[in-house]
């Protein structure tokens, strides 16, 4: 099946040293682009993330220190990647949680303005997980009838992803091939003001907390009320996207 684009749609994996995404780092990036005609393109790299990979990480994805050693830092790829994903909508497995926030934190640290504003996301675990709750491997296995050589090889976790939505469209009647719908179906970021969804948006647009002893009250209410949480928050191990946005809401109600 061809899927229906009118931009390209980037599927992409990163293997990384840890979960943290404020703390750990990409070590291995790929991505399959998919351009409107059907055309694709892959390509890999491997990252030194300048800190040492756990071995219960190597223990996943099989990385370990020795292999990223001479490889190129994530700063020093961020601009190319940058380009090569200027005017791509995104796709992946567990990206909204993981990949998506992660590639923003690392492009926010290397001091590249990458928009992801207008930008179309797919998760298709999301997808999965409504239709059929498994795993990458089983939704493989189940959608495309193969096993999955190399699981957490990012680039055969973002080609099974590819082929699993090609054939999730084939299976679901309901589901249309077309990667705006998609996106507000099963990939929006909608009600987050942030990739990690430490503020999000209530009922009326509006920015509120979604942690702590403040969850569910205004964002700009309690920065007026509580301007030590600001510094707080500014001090404290929260991703730098969360960080970008809360400045953004403080400098928006400052100005006002």
């Amino acid at each position: 099946m061809k899927l229906n684009l009118k931009n390209p749609l980037v599927f992409f994996d990163v293997e990384t040293t840890g979960i943290n995404i404020s703390r750990d780092r990409i070590i291995e990036i790929s991505f399959l682009k998919v351009f409107p005609n059907g055309d694709e393109e892959v390509k890999s790299r491997r990252v030194n993330p300048e800190m040492p990979i756990p071995p219960e990480s190597t223990a996943i994805h099989g990385i370990t220190d020795e292999d990223v050693k001479d490889c190129p830092t994530f700063k020093q790829i961020a601009k190319s990647l940058a380009s090569h994903l200027e005017g791509c909508d995104l796709a992946g497995f567990n990206s909204n949680r993981f990949d998506v926030p992660m590639l923003a934190e690392e492009f926010l640290r290397a001091d590249i303005d990458f928009d992801m504003g207008n930008r179309k996301f797919i998760d298709v675990q999301i997808i999965f997980h409504k239709k059929e709750p498994r795993t990458l491997e089983a939704a493989y296995k189940f959608y495309c009838d193969k096993e999955l050589v190399d699981a957490h090889s990012a680039e055969a976790d973002a080609k099974a992803t590819y082929e699993v939505l090609k054939s999730q469209l084939q299976r679901y009647p309901d589901l249309t091939n077309d990667v705006e719908i998609l996106s507000k179906e099963y990939g929006s970021f909608k009600d987050n003001a942030d990739f990690a969804g430490r503020i999000v948006f209530d009922e009326n647009g509006k920015e509120v907390f979604n942690f702590g002893k403040h969850k569910g009250k205004s964002v700009s209410q309690i920065l007026q009320r509580e301007p030590s949480y600001y510094a707080w928050m500014m001090d404290g191990d929260f991703p730098l996207n969360t960080k970008q946005v809360l400045t953004k809401i403080r400098l928006r109600e400052l100005n006002k």
